[in-house]
């Protein structure tokens, strides 16, 4: 019997079609749909085939009677390298009845072996001739006499590159390579070249920029941290329709120059361009006397060569200018509306020579001017000379810049707003999660919460985009992973970032505070107070090497993150046990504390919160954390172990600073956050220390004074002891400190600092100013789980089983939730209505979700006009307290009752 239920997408590694990878078992998922309620998947079937038609079966599971959808391994013989390989999925619901076949699929291999690379690593041969942030270009020309099949090219730089192919752009990709532990781990690309080669000559090459690899990186600006030397390995594969083949191989035969238009790259300080010196080096038939040879680098490893693990970097959005204005400086301003990361683009006439000059800033100061000082020194800034014939278009090539506003310092005659356009770059993931409420403030400091999301995931998570900084800080990931993992679908793009992590890590298990690691840049810790010169880790920054692969399994659930990442979560929870002489707290080292928390004297980065209270707090959750992973991946002899450690931690933390009436030691917001949201005080004192929060806040006119550490958890410990009322009223106040001050200050990001701006219109120190930090916006995972009540069940992993328990407050009369699972979407919804309250709530097939509504009397509730009762999806009902339990299966269900006043 045909059955409702079909297969909407299918999935291998997260992607649909992944050209190029090197996953030696690749998983399928699968999202299934059915009208009907109380679907769910009773078996499934796999086929893999070496063709569409599948005339020749590579792997066949049969019918597996399982109800798993999601992460299934293939099981079937190696895979050889460069294959595609296609396959198809049908699914059995629970009546037994059959679907349809999925539509056909496919992925590719690239190299499943890296000694099956032939091409060599090749470098510019000329050594000091060329200026530092020059921009050299490889190239060679090949001839092609037969029809083309398929071809496939497999490239990577040491440097940023742009390959290019007779005339052309090869893919829609920048900055590649990205950032990887360069010395451990670099990535190359496929890309499928087919339509763009041609019968006759043809022309390949690549120009390469600084990027991360040799450009300037840390406050300090240092150069050539991996390497002092562009270099570019590439592979072009072409099959022809008689079968036979040819491979293009970068190698000594390969030519080289220095002398192109891109006079200067650098990611902080902007690019220089003379389109005068444009010359048609991506096209045959150029003249190979004016050109350098390369330099075969057969030192240079290949075994760090990985397969392209995540999104490339893509231009994403296009952004129209808000307003073309003069400052009261005289200075012509181009404001964007919108605090964004990537490139202007412009289109300009002018006379040979002329120039365009932008340089890019997030804010204007007080009285209204261009502002610089936050950028630490970061330049930002474009210079465009023009070749003088007709209209001309530019965009940057190796450089990214953190802006709202752009300084148009000189142009050909008077610019015009419709010449500019803004690009905006990061990596091209799917937005899974949308939010939306009554409260147009609220749903401002949403979407600005999207927007440094957006600003700081290009390429790695990044604290900021715009200063000379751009790193990726363990902290401000671990906090704000789970809001990331409920906007846009990150497993890849994290997974990548987490393995750089386990590279960085140092031997005795400690986690550096930056990942990549750029190699102890002392005035990092100058600024931070410490100025020692042995290996630094601190609590809630190492701590991203547990927190983050955690993480990844609830959203996704993804044990093989957990299985890869072990060994390195491991490390760091042991690297704690052997600090000091207690191998139960965690009172050594220089520790980073509650950061920028303003209960701390003025111009102090650390908060008020006892830092080995911090490290402790944490030290514990990352233990718990590790004893659970163990379980799942069924090491359950280190997780009998790593719990009585955790066991030991909570005993000693209990011990060090939990008193006998139940209060804290350390008097601070976060330490009850922390103390709470980690489960670390007894059960009797739980409730007592949540009151005295509630208080706390009630008292000082609910003002916002946690830092990055005590801030993430506060509002779901407020809920979670019944103070949903104050979590709202902090969430909601707008005026300093809160959440909404700055929207109210037309803030379009999320801040570094809570007074980044001041009410008396003063800024923060310009030495750490950032207006694009997206820690403190990890407050939408509360927007989610608080205001809309989708959470993940205790068993659940990947949303197999979520809670629907949205807070009824704050004066807000309706909120939505859209969020794409591994299993499809959830769509939750509630609305006041006169005197009662609409529930809507969607759950994908093949899930099944608590609904908790807050009411205490069963007849209260209507669905369809009466009261729900079991059947048709429902599958329990129960009260407890002033709540009412509904557990259901897939579907959608519509509730009202009357509300509680």
């Amino acid at each position: 019997m045909n059955s409702t239920m079909r297969i909407v997408n299918t999935y291998v590694e997260y992607r649909e079609n992944p050209l190029g990878i090197d996953v030696e078992k690749p998983r399928f998922s699968w999202i299934l749909e059915d009208e009907r309620r109380d679907s769910f998947q009773e078996a499934y079937q796999i086929q893999t085939a070496a063709d569409d038609e599948y005339g020749h079966i590579l792997w066949d599971t049969g019918r597996i009677h399982s109800s798993d959808s999601i992460q299934i391994p293939y099981g079937g013989e190696p895979m050889k390298s460069r294959k595609r390989y296609y396959y198809r999925i049908k699914v059995w619901n629970h009546k037994w009845e059959e679907s349809e076949w999925s539509k056909t699929a496919w992925w590719e291999t690239a190299f499943m072996d890296y000694r099956e690379w032939n091409a060599d690593w090749i470098t510019p041969e000329y050594d000091f001739q060329a200026p530092k942030s020059a921009c050299p270009v490889m190239r060679t020309e090949f001839q092609l006499t037969k029809k083309v099949k398929k071809a496939r090219v497999y490239v990577t730089a040491k440097g940023v590159y742009e390959l290019r192919l007779n005339g052309n752009k090869v893919g829609e990709d920048f900055l590649t390579p990205g950032w990887t532990s360069y010395n451990k781990r670099i990535l190359y690309q496929t890309y499928d070249v087919t339509k763009m080669l041609q019968t006759g000559n043809n022309a390949i090459g690549a120009v390469i920029g600084s990027g991360w690899y040799k450009g300037e990186l840390g406050w300090r600006s240092r150069r050539n941290l991996y390497g002092g030397r562009e270099a570019l390995i590439l592979e072009l594969h072409i099959i022809y329709e008689d079968g036979t083949s040819q491979e293009i191989l970068s190698g000594p035969d390969w030519t080289s120059s220095y002398r192109g238009p891109i006079l200067y790259a650098e990611n902080y300080h902007g690019e220089t361009y003379d389109a005068r010196l444009e010359m048609p080096w991506d096209i045959s038939g150029i003249e190979r006397e004016a050109w350098f040879g390369v330099r075969p680098m057969g030192r240079m490893p290949k075994d760090i060569l990985r397969a392209q693990e995540c999104e490339c970097v893509k231009i994403r959005e296009i952004l129209r200018p808000k307003a073309l204005f003069r400052t009261p400086n005289g200075e012509t301003i181009l404001d964007m509306g919108q605090n964004m990361t990537g490139w202007i683009r412009f289109r300009v006439s002018g006379k040979p020579g002329s120039r365009v000059v932008l340089t890019h800033a997030e804010i204007l100061d007080t009285d209204g001017n261009f502002y610089v000082d936050n950028l630490k020194g970061a330049k930002q800034r474009i210079e465009y000379v023009l070749k003088g014939k007709g209209t001309e278009v530019f965009q940057p090539h190796f450089t990214f810049q953190g802006f709202r506003y752009v300084m148009i310092e000189e142009f050909p005659g008077e610019p015009q707003i419709e010449q500019f356009e803004g690009l905006v770059l990061y990596s091209d993931m799917e937005r899974t999660g949308f939010f939306s409420c009554s409260d147009t403030l609220l749903n401002k400091l949403y979407e600005n919460v999207l927007w440094s999301q957006k600003g700081n995931f290009l390429d790695i998570p990044t604290d900021c985009p715009q200063r000379c900084e751009r790193l990726g800080w363990t902290a401000d990931i671990q906090i704000f992973a789970a809001t990331a993992a409920m906007n846009m679908k990150i497993p890849l793009f994290l997974t990548k970032w987490l393995r750089d992590l386990a590279a960085e890590q140092f031997e005795s298990g400690g986690v550096p505070w930056v990942v990549p690691d750029i190699y102890d840049d002392t005035y990092a810790y100058d600024l931070a107070g410490y100025t020692g010169q042995s290996e630094q880790v601190a609590a809630a920054w190492g701590d991203a090497a547990t927190i983050c692969p955690w993480t990844l399994y609830q959203h996704y659930g993804d044990i093989r993150i957990l299985q890869e990442q072990y060994d390195s979560m491991k490390k760091y929870v042991d690297y704690i046990y052997h600090q000091g002489d207690n191998p139960f707290c965690w009172d050594t080292g220089h520790q980073l504390g509650d950061w920028v928390a303003l209960d701390a004297p003025y111009g102090s980065f650390v908060g008020a919160t006892d830092t080995a209270f911090v490290a402790t707090a944490y030290y514990a959750y990352s233990t718990r954390i590790l004893y659970q992973a163990a379980e799942i991946i069924g090491n359950l002899k280190d997780a009998r172990d790593y719990r009585q450690l955790y066991e030991k931690i909570r005993s000693e933390f209990q011990n060090k600073y939990v008193r006998k009436d139940g209060s804290l030691s350390v008097k601070t917001q976060t330490a009850i956050v922390l103390a709470l949201h980690f489960q670390l005080v007894q059960n009797e004192f739980r409730q007592g220390l949540a009151d005295e929060l509630a208080a706390w806040l009630e008292r000082t006119n609910y003002d916002l004074i946690t830092g990055f550490v005590g801030t993430p958890y506060i509002c779901h410990v407020l809920t979670a002891y019944g103070h949903a009322a104050t979590a709202y009223r902090l969430l909601l106040k707008q005026d300093y400190p809160s959440w909404l001050y700055q929207v109210t200050k037309g803030a379009t990001t999320v801040w570094e600092h809570l007074d980044g701006l001041k009410p008396d219109g003063t800024l923060w120190n310009p030495r750490m100013n950032s207006f694009n930090h997206y820690a403190y916006g990890s407050v939408a995972e509360w927007l989610y789980k608080g205001v809309t009540g989708i959470s993940i069940g205790e068993h659940g992993a990947g949303y197999r089983h979520f809670q629907f328990a949205p807070e009824i407050g704050g004066g807000i009369n309706w909120a939505e939730t859209v969020l794409t699972t591994m299993y499809g979407e959830i769509r939750a919804f509630w609305r006041r209505c006169e005197d009662k309250i609409d529930f809507h709530l969607k759950v994908p097939v093949n899930t099944t979700a608590e609904i908790i509504l807050p009411v205490s009397q069963l007849e209260s509730i209507r669905e369809s006009g009466k009261r729900p009762e079991l059947g048709n999806g429902i599958h329990h009902i129960k009260t407890e307290g002033a709540q009412i339990y509904i557990h259901v299966g897939s579907g959608n269900y519509n509730f009202e009752c009357m509300e509680t006043k």
